[in-house]
């Protein structure tokens, strides 16, 4: 628990200097920014070191994860698909992006559906 506690209090931290929402649309269709994320940690490490310097477990380095979300295709508009609105939700999987399941009849958060008793056929 108190690393996740550390955790959550350095995401405050940071985000006072950077926007931690994801443009969902976009980051569905594939139109991201790609970000050198070793020179941001850099840029913001002065500005939040005092916001941060009561926490003593924080340990850097400069290893990128890199997470590949395997995608035949990206969607070139973005279709919501909702079970409260069509219980009955078809198509061929192109992806999966995040919490996101891409099919070829739209995107499913996933995520949002968590307590959903569903049935999947292949």
């Amino acid at each position: 628990m108190d690393s996740l506690l550390k955790s959550g209090q350095i995401e405050v931290a940071l985000k006072t200097f950077v926007n931690d929402k994801t443009n969902w649309r976009k980051m569905l269709k594939n139109e991201v920014n790609k970000v050198d994320l070793v020179a941001t940690k850099n840029q913001l490490l002065p500005e939040a070191s005092n916001m941060m310097a009561d926490l003593d477990a924080i340990e850097l380095n400069n290893e990128v994860v890199k997470i590949h979300y395997p995608v035949v295709e990206y969607p070139s508009k973005i279709v919501s698909l909702n079970f409260d609105n069509t219980p009955d939700i078809s198509g061929v999987l192109q992806g999966i992006k995040g919490q996101y399941l891409l099919l070829d009849t739209g995107v499913l958060n996933i995520r949002k559906f968590s307590s959903y008793n569903i049935t999947l056929e292949y």
